[in-house]
């Protein structure tokens, strides 16, 4: 799940799972009336794999996250369902991994829901949401790896530019960069407060009034650099591909065009035949990987953003695995 453009939550919409209802749809002909493994990658709360498992009694899931926090939760909610769910702590491009632990050649789903999870983002001393002065924390697993104060702290500038306009597409990258170097001579960053106001004052005011709150961008690339969650996107999404069986679907929902364009890629390019260019006719083994079930990016109506705000942003994309054939 994302945030707000605020960075605040929104009561109404505490743990509410985005596109739910599209997400069954599209999960539905790789489950129904059959016995099932799905993954839930990105594990969360566990929202959507509650009403996955209420809708396909023969399922059984396979959650995962890498904050223990999420996990001790998730547990608590779904306990209803018994053994039909087994909790691991991983990151999620460790797939291939757990699934030769749980001995599984091939799943009939794989779930990623990215970005932040509403428990990180509800939680201030999580330090994922702007709006609320809090640690400069934002690791996904608060018990190891570096803080964003870490990075505030100990990155040169060229590093600093380089994250805030990789991660956070920032136009004023190195004017940022520079006045927190600057600032953290003066005392290193530890909360949120006195970097939003630093944002403020380095981000030019026209700029402020038209292209949304001045920290959002910087956070988001604050977040990203912590967590590798790019580098984690770019291992996964193929992995999980690789694990699916022949039928199987792979529903991704992405918050920010970074991780939106990653996943485009690799379904476009298992979409794609692999026959040579040039020849006549399609090279036996060589047709598409893939079948897409999704014209582009889907994204939630003004009824769902109404009702959550952190879908605001979402965009989801699905496809099925084709036989070895092709077909």
């Amino acid at each position: 799940m994302t945030d707000r453009a605020d960075g605040s939550a929104g009561e109404n919409a505490t743990h509410l799972p985005v596109l739910l209802d599209r997400v069954l749809d599209l999960f539905a002909p790789a489950l129904a009336d059959r016995d099932a493994t799905l993954v839930d990658a990105t594990l969360g709360l566990g929202g959507h794999t509650d009403a996955l498992l209420h809708a396909h009694p023969r399922l059984t899931v396979i959650g995962l996250d890498r904050d223990p926090e999420a996990l001790e939760r998730a547990r608590a909610r779904l306990a209803g369902h018994g053994d039909r769910i087994r909790f691991v702590r991983a990151e999620y491009h460790r797939l291939p991994d757990v699934l030769a632990e749980e001995g599984l050649t091939a799943v009939e789903g794989v779930l990623m829901d990215l970005g932040v999870s509403s428990l990180q983002l509800d939680r201030d001393e999580r330090g994922f949401a702007y709006a609320r002065d809090a640690p400069l924390d934002m690791r996904m697993d608060p018990t190891r790896g570096t803080t964003a104060a870490d990075v505030l702290n100990t990155y040169s500038v060229d590093e600093l530019t380089r994250i805030l306009r990789e991660y956070g597409e920032e136009r004023f990258a190195r004017r940022i960069a520079k006045a927190v170097v600057a600032e953290r001579e003066r005392r290193p960053f530890d909360t949120s407060e006195r970097l939003v106001r630093l944002l403020y004052d380095a981000v030019p005011a026209p700029s402020r009034r038209t292209g949304g709150h001045p920290a959002k961008r910087t956070f988001q690339a604050l977040r990203i650099e912590v967590n590798s969650e790019l580098d984690i996107l770019r291992a996964a999404v193929p992995a999980a591909v690789d694990a699916l069986a022949e039928g199987g679907r792979l529903v991704v929902e992405s918050y920010h065009s970074l991780e939106d364009r990653i996943v485009k890629r690799v379904l476009a390019r298992g979409a794609a035949s692999r026959t040579p260019e040039g020849l006549p006719v399609e090279l036996p083994g060589h047709g598409p990987e893939l079948t897409l079930l999704t014209r582009g990016a889907e994204k939630a109506d003004e009824e769902e953003v109404r009702r959550n705000p952190r879908a605001a942003s979402v965009r989801l994309r699905a496809a099925e695995k084709r036989g070895a054939d092709g077909s």
